[in-house]
């Protein structure tokens, strides 16, 4: 895996793609997709439902690899290495890109034990003291320390919706990933929960390069630095948010961002 943590790039690109296709049984879901995503910048995925946003998010951590009738063809790398090289552990690239999903998923486990499990599974703490600071550290860039370090034995399925959420995003840091993909990480939140989890993702993109599948044009307009427009599995627009949500250059950007299709 240490061909992965290769610095030797010149650009701040973290991930490109070329010409990526996947196929689940005979259809054809992602279709010939070219994208460079950058780091320490957050990159929105949008476009109606089913157009294959998410199918392409799960990509970038070979998501789909689970998934026995998918098929993923192209070329994806992460500092110029191949994530589909099959000397690389699928497992290995899940620690260094995280994911958050759609709905909270914690383990049926403590607060602390939800953090722990990575670094524990991944032999990143040394003693019972390193862990303690990975934890602490995780939850803290999850923003969500100061509300449970005084219950850190507490179910973490016990947590508020929002609470939640922001335990999984300290439980996907927690691995010191270089990455991190979040698929509608908002969708089951309250306005509230959802403005929380917003402030945190800018924070986040300090550190990562964070790619978010939002159903949510506003939540793209306020969190991203960059946007993708998917439409029936092709990848139609890619730049710059303000630009591609007042002055996009394909029309069927301009009448999904209008409301006219999706």
């Amino acid at each position: 895996m240490d061909d992965l943590h290769r610095t030797d790039q010149a650009t701040d690109t973290k991930i490109t793609a070329r010409g990526v296709q996947v196929f689940y049984g005979d259809t054809h879901a992602i279709k010939d997709v070219d994208v460079d995503i950058a780091d320490k910048m957050v990159t929105a995925f949008i476009g109606p439902s089913g157009c294959g946003k998410s199918t392409f998010l799960r990509c970038l951590n070979r998501m789909n690899d689970t998934i026995a009738i998918a098929r993923v063809t192209g070329d994806i790398r992460i500092d110029g290495a191949d994530i589909y090289d099959p000397k690389i552990d699928p497992v290995q690239l899940r620690a260094m890109v995280g994911m958050v999903f759609q709905k909270p998923n914690p383990f049926p486990k403590s607060i602390y034990d939800n953090v722990a499990y990575g670094p524990k599974i991944h032999g990143l703490a040394k003693s019972k003291a390193d862990l303690d600071e990975i934890v602490e550290k995780a939850l803290r860039r999850g923003a969500i320390w100061d509300e449970v370090k005084d219950r850190l034995d507490a179910p973490g399925t016990g947590l508020s919706g929002g609470q939640q959420q922001r335990l999984c995003i300290a439980r996907a840091v927690a691995t010191e990933p270089e990455v991190l993909l979040m698929d509608e990480p908002c969708s089951a939140l309250d306005p509230i929960a959802t403005a929380q989890v917003e402030e945190l993702i800018d924070d986040l993109r300090k550190r990562y390069s964070v790619v978010i599948v939002t159903h949510s044009m506003q939540q793209a307009a306020r969190v991203s630095q960059k946007t993708a427009f998917f439409h029936l599995g092709n990848l139609v627009e890619f730049g710059a948010t303000d630009k591609i949500f007042t002055n996009p250059e394909d029309p069927r950007t301009e009448s999904y961002i209008s409301g006219r299709i999706g």
